[in-house]
């Protein structure tokens, strides 16, 4: 499904379709404290029923789900649904998924105890979602914002990477990350008060194929760029790491999360 917003890339379009694959392959990336984060604010836990929006290729309600939760993973992208049932089915993992925009869901009231949100709450018309959230939270239940991105500036191989998406998409406006606090938006008073929140630097191990791989599946590139650009960045990006990047090395990321409870 192809997508434009202004917001996002100045309106330039973008499918997460075209990248599922890539995604499914290389985008299970977040390292275990990012998980435990979540779990040790009780959210995700045994006992919960949880939504999680903008699933993707379902990462997190796959790898929480050890934790106990009943899970139920939403996306726009019938693509990466059908990705994210795949995989689940293939772990042995009871996760209902459905293909719909966030803004559409119709769950019943008070459907359950928490919702979380990671990598795509921006994407979200946040005068529809934060009601709807609301209303599909049971009584004090949290909405978790959940984000990872590396650094370009403190580390030099993720900038020099970021550069290249910009050589073949400078519309791209996923560029230039720096560690903040997850902005929450000012729809979101009316219905919920921060309760917490948290920035960490982290450290994400790859090899030359699989960062190849994460920087492929991202919007600024397979998601958007045209067959015959992502074949040029493809062989550019590849010989930039052969050249200059060991075959194994960590990149410098940070994790932020906000928790934000219902109000009364």
């Amino acid at each position: 499904m192809e997508i434009r917003d202004i917001r996002i890339d100045q309106g330039n379009a973008f499918d997460w379709g075209r990248a599922s694959k890539d995604y499914a392959r290389y985008r299970d990336i977040y390292p275990e404290i990012f998980y435990e984060k979540i779990a040790e604010r009780g959210i995700g836990i045994k006992g919960q029923k949880v939504l999680d929006l903008g699933t993707g290729t379902g990462v997190l309600p796959r790898n929480m789900h050890r934790f106990g939760a009943e899970w139920t993973g939403t996306d726009i992208s019938p693509e990466q649904i059908r990705e994210a049932r795949r995989l689940a089915e293939e772990a042995g993992m009871k996760i209902d998924f459905l293909a719909s925009a966030a803004e559409d869901l119709g769950f019943p009231p008070a459907s359950f105890d928490a919702v979380t949100a990671c990598q795509c709450f921006w994407y979200f018309d946040h005068r529809k979602v934060l009601p709807l959230i609301r209303k599909f939270l049971k009584k004090e239940g949290r909405l978790a914002i959940l984000y990872m991105a590396w650094l370009p500036f403190e580390d030099p191989l993720a900038g020099k990477s970021e550069e290249l998406v910009l050589k073949y998409n400078p519309l791209w406006s996923g560029a230039g990350e720096r560690m903040h606090p997850i902005e929450i938006p000012e729809e979101a008073s009316p219905w919920f008060d921060l309760e917490d929140h948290e920035e960490t630097e982290l450290m994400v191990p790859f090899s030359r194929e699989t960062w190849h791989g994460r920087m492929r599946a991202c919007r600024g590139t397979a998601a958007s760029l045209s067959p015959e650009d992502l074949e040029k960045w493809d062989r550019e990006h590849r010989a930039f790491l052969l050249r200059e990047a060991p075959e194994e090395f960590s990149v410098r990321h940070y994790m932020a999360l906000a928790v934000l409870r219902k109000k009364a």
